[in-house]
C-alpha cells in the first residue's frame, strides 16, 4: 500500500458506472490523493453495468456487486434447522419487529447476525425460505403493530421478502481489515462498513451528498407496492441510516444543510464535520461573454429528482414575455429514466414551447455547458451540495436555483433562490435578472470569488486525505473504533458456540 493508506470505497448507483455529482466529487477525491490506494466496491443493478470513468492508477481494485439478478450461493440448498432454525426465526422476528415498531429496538442486534448468515453464503436462501415467509406474515399481522389494519397479502409478503433480500445482499462484502471504509451515500452501501466496523474493526466513514433516507420517502410515494410492503421497506431505510449515522467513527456532510438532518437522525454532534465539495478554478474558467441569443443553461442527469418538470413551465412563463428566450439542456439520460425524458418532451410539447428546448446529453467540457448560458438554471427537489451550481459560479455565471440541501449556503448572495415546484416564483426571479444585464453581470463576478475563496478543490481533497489519515492512525494506535454502549451484548454473542457454528469454514474468524 501507498505510505501504508489504505481506503475502501463504497459507493451505490454512483461511480464508477454512472456519470454525476457524485461520481464527480468520488473522481475528485480519488485523483486527488495518488498517494492513497483505494479499492472501489460498487453497489449496482445488474453488475453488467459497463465502467464509464478512466479509473487511475491508484485504485487498485474495482467490484460491482449487483443487488438484483441471480441470489447469492443459487443452486445450494440451505435448510437450518433445529436449534439453527429457532435462533434464525427469532433474529428474524426481532429484525422484522424493529422495523414496524422501532421502540422496540434490536435492529442493530439482528442485523449483524444476518451478516453472519451473508458472510457464509446462506442468507439469500434462508430468507426465501417458506418458514421465514411464515415469520414475515405472522409478525405483520399483530394487532399491536400499525400494519395490522392494511391486511397484508400473500404477495405482500412474497414482494416485501424479495425486496429484503436484495437489499440485504452488500451484507456479504468483505472489506480489507487494513483499511478505512468510506461509504458515500448513507442506505445500503453502509451495509459492508457496519459488517467490517463489528466483525473486523474496520473504521467507518460516512459522506452525505443528498441526503438519501428523505429521497428514499420521496421515491416511495410513487412506488407501486401497497401500504405493508412500503411501511417495511421505510422502516428498513429508517433504522439502516439511523444505525449508520450512530456507528460511524466520523460523519462528513458536504453542507450545514445535511448537517442538521443527521443529528436530527440521531447522529452525535462531534462525530460530524462539515467537508464542503469544490471544484477546480482552473478547470471552470470565466465563461467570457454571454450568448447573444437570451438562453438558459441546465447541467445534470435527466432525472425524475431534477424535477425538469418545474423549469419547463417555469420556461414557458417566460416565453410569453420572451419569445426568443431558449433553454438548452446538457446531461445524459440514465438507464431507467427514459420515460421520464419522453414525458418531458411530451409536457413541452403540450405547453408549446417545445421548439425551444434542446436536449443536449452529455458534454465533455462542462464549462462549456455554462457558457452557454446568460443564467444557469437548478430546479431540483433534493441535492446535496450541488456541483452544477458550483461549477457555473467559477465560470462567472449567476444562477436561479430551488432552495434545497447546501445550495442556499453554495449561492450566499451571488444568484437568486426560489422555493421548490414553484414554476412560476422562478419564472419571476429569471425574468429579473434577464432585464438586468448590470446586475447579472456583477452577480456573475461575485459568484466566481465566492468560489475561489470558500470552495476549491484543493480545499477538499485536502480535508478528506486529513480524515483518512487521522482514522488510520486511531487504528493502529489501538483505539478501539466504537464505544461500546451499555446493554451491547456483541462481545458476549461473538462467544457463543453458535456462532462459530456459523463460520465452521473458518472464514469469519
Amino acid at each position: 500500500m501507498s505510505h501504508g493508506r489504505h481506503v475502501t470505497m463504497l459507493t451505490e448507483g454512483t461511480y464508477p458506472h454512472v456519470h454525476g455529482g457524485v461520481s464527480t466529487w468520488c473522481d475528485q477525491l480519488v485523483r486527488g490523493m495518488p498517494e492513497v490506494d483505494f479499492n472501489v466496491i460498487a453497489l449496482t443493478g445488474s453488475g453488467r453495468e459497463p465502467v464509464t470513468w478512466e479509473l487511475p492508477r491508484n485504485v487498485y481494485r474495482h467490484t460491482a456487486v449487483p443487488l438484483w439478478g441471480p441470489a447469492p450461493g443459487r443452486g445450494r440448498r440451505w435448510a437450518l434447522r433445529g436449534k439453527a432454525h429457532r435462533r434464525f426465526t427469532e433474529t428474524y422476528e426481532q429484525f422484522l419487529l424493529s422495523l414496524l415498531d422501532p421502540a422496540r429496538g434490536g435492529f442493530s442486534a439482528a442485523l449483524h447476525e444476518l451478516a453472519l448468515h451473508a458472510r457464509a453464503g446462506r442468507l439469500a436462501a434462508v430468507l426465501r425460505s417458506e418458514s421465514v415467509l411464515r415469520t414475515l406474515i405472522s409478525v405483520w399481522t399483530r394487532p399491536e403493530l400499525p400494519t395490522a389494519g392494511a391486511a397484508p397479502t400473500i404477495h405482500d409478503a412474497l414482494t416485501a421478502t424479495d425486496l429484503l433480500e436484495h437489499a440485504l445482499r452488500p451484507l456479504a462484502v468483505r472489506i480489507p481489515p487494513d483499511s478505512v471504509a468510506h461509504a458515500v451515500s448513507s442506505g445500503l452501501a453502509t451495509l459492508p462498513a457496519l459488517a467490517a466496523k463489528r466483525l473486523d474493526g474496520v473504521p467507518f466513514l460516512l459522506t452525505e451528498h443528498g441526503i438519501y433516507l428523505r429521497e428514499r420517502y420521496l421515491g416511495y410515494r410513487t412506488a407501486a407496492q401497497r401500504w405493508p410492503v412500503k411501511a417495511l421497506m421505510l422502516g428498513f431505510y429508517r433504522e439502516l441510516n439511523t444505525e449508520g449515522y450512530r456507528q460511524a467513527d466520523l460523519i462528513t456532510p458536504c453542507n450545514q444543510y445535511n448537517r442538521r438532518w443527521e443529528e436530527r437522525g440521531g447522529a452525535p454532534s462531534d462525530k460530524i464535520r462539515t467537508v464542503y465539495n469544490g471544484v477546480d478554478p482552473h478547470a471552470f474558467p470565466e465563461a467570457g461573454p454571454e450568448p447573444e441569443v437570451p438562453t438558459l443553461s441546465w447541467c445534470g442527469r435527466i432525472d425524475p429528482i431534477k424535477d425538469l418538470e418545474t423549469l419547463i413551465r417555469a420556461y414557458a412563463f417566460m416565453r410569453e414575455e420572451l419569445p426568443a428566450l431558449r433553454l438548452r439542456l446538457f446531461g445524459p439520460v440514465p438507464a431507467g429514466c427514459e420515460d421520464y425524458r419522453l414525458r418531458l418532451e411530451k409536457l413541452a410539447a403540450e405547453l408549446g414551447v417545445g421548439d425551444g428546448i434542446s436536449y443536449e446529453g452529455r458534454i465533455e467540457q462542462v464549462a462549456k455547458a455554462y457558457a452557454a448560458g446568460s443564467i444557469v438554471m437548478l430546479s431540483s427537489i433534493s441535492e446535496g451540495f450541488p456541483f452544477s451550481i458550483i461549477e457555473a459560479m467559477s465560470c462567472g455565471r449567476t444562477t436561479v436555483s430551488t432552495d434545497v440541501g447546501g445550495v442556499r449556503e453554495a449561492v450566499g448572495d451571488t444568484g437568486l433562490v426560489v422555493p421548490p415546484r414553484e414554476p412560476e416564483l422562478m419564472a419571476k426571479a429569471t425574468l429579473a435578472l434577464l432585464r438586468d444585464d448590470a446586475r447579472r453581470a456583477e452577480l456573475g463576478r461575485m459568484s466566481r470569488k465566492r468560489v475561489v475563496e470558500k470552495f476549491t478543490l484543493h480545499q477538499s481533497v485536502d480535508g478528506f486525505r486529513h480524515i483518512y489519515r487521522e482514522l488510520a492512525d486511531e487504528k493502529r494506535a489501538g483505539q478501539p473504533v466504537l464505544p461500546v454502549h451499555a446493554g451491547d451484548d456483541w462481545t458476549q454473542r461473538l462467544a457463543d458456540p453458535w456462532y462459530r457454528e456459523l463460520a465452521a469454514d473458518g472464514s469469519l474468524w
